[in-house]
C-alpha cells in the first residue's frame, strides 16, 4: 500500500477537535436558539402588523433631508397612498422613509414602520403610529413585503436595492403575486435600468421581466399603475375610515 504524503502548502490544516465549533452540541443548541429568535421575531411582527390594512410599501434612503426633491416625492407618494384607502408601510427610518410616513401622517392616513436594530442611521422616525423592531433583516423584509398590494422603490442604497431586487424576484419567479412595482427616479436609476436590459439583451433574464417594473419620473403615471392594477384584481369595499377590505376577484 502506498503512503500518500500530504502537501502543507495545498492540503487544508484540520484544527483541534476542541476547535471544531459546528461539530458538536454547541452548534445544535446555538441553532435551536437562533431558530427560536428568528420564529419569535416573526410572530411579533405578525401580532404588530395583522390589523395595519392593506398596504404600500415604500423604499428609500434614510439619507435624503428634508429640503430634498426625493424627500418631497416621498412625502407626496405617501399622501396619495392616504387618498386612495391605503396604509403607508416604510423601513420606519428617517429619509426616505420618513418623507412617506410624513406623508400618510399629515393627510389622515395609517402609517407603519418596520424598523430594525443598527449601530448608525436607523432612528425611528415620529410619523408612524404602528412600529416594531427587528434584529434581522430577512424578517424585516419578509414583512414589509408580506402585507403588501404594490411597492414603490425611491432613490437608496444598498439597502433599497437589496429590498427592490429580492421583491422583484420573488415576483418574477410567482413565489408572491404579481403586485405592481414602480421604480422612481429616471436620472438616479437609469444606468441600473440599462443594466436590466443588458440582461435580458444577454438572456439572463427575459425580456418579458422588463414589464415586471414601471420605470418613471410621474408621480400620477406611478399611483394610476397601482389603482389600475387594484381594482382590476380585487373588490374593494369600505370597512372602517382609511381601511378597506380587499378580496380577491
Amino acid at each position: 500500500m502506498v503512503e500518500v504524503k500530504k502537501n502543507p502548502k495545498i492540503d487544508p490544516i484540520i484544527p483541534p477537535k476542541e476547535h471544531v465549533y459546528l461539530d458538536g452540541p454547541k452548534s445544535r443548541g446555538y441553532e435551536l436558539a437562533f431558530g427560536w429568535k428568528v420564529f419569535k421575531e416573526f410572530i411579533k411582527g405578525f401580532r404588530c402588523l395583522h390589523f395595519v390594512g392593506p398596504c404600500i410599501t415604500v423604499f428609500g434612503s434614510a439619507r435624503f433631508k428634508e429640503d430634498h426633491e426625493y424627500y418631497q416625492s416621498a412625502r407626496e407618494f405617501g399622501k396619495r397612498i392616504a387618498e386612495i384607502g391605503f396604509t403607508t408601510m416604510t423601513g420606519g427610518g428617517p429619509g426616505i422613509m420618513e418623507a412617506a410616513n410624513r406623508g400618510a401622517f399629515e393627510n389622515d392616513g395609517r402609517s407603519v414602520g418596520c424598523n430594525i436594530r443598527l449601530p448608525f442611521e436607523q432612528i425611528g422616525n415620529k410619523y408612524v403610529q404602528t412600529s416594531v423592531t427587528f434584529e434581522h433583516f430577512f424578517v424585516r423584509k419578509a414583512l414589509l413585503v408580506k402585507y403588501s398590494y404594490a411597492f414603490i422603490i425611491m432613490p437608496g442604497g444598498f439597502g433599497t436595492m437589496d429590498e427592490f431586487f429580492e421583491t422583484l424576484t420573488l415576483v418574477q419567479t410567482k413565489t408572491i403575486t404579481s403586485f405592481p412595482l414602480v421604480l422612481f427616479g429616471k436620472e438616479f436609476y437609469r444606468d441600473i435600468w440599462e443594466s436590466m436590459q443588458v440582461m435580458a439583451e444577454k438572456g439572463t433574464i427575459s425580456k418579458e421581466d422588463m414589464d415586471l417594473v414601471l420605470f418613471t419620473d410621474d408621480i400620477n403615471e406611478a399611483m394610476e399603475h397601482i389603482t389600475k392594477y387594484i381594482r382590476a384584481n380585487y373588490k374593494i369595499k369600505p370597512r372602517r375610515r382609511m381601511w378597506w377590505l380587499l378580496e380577491k376577484k
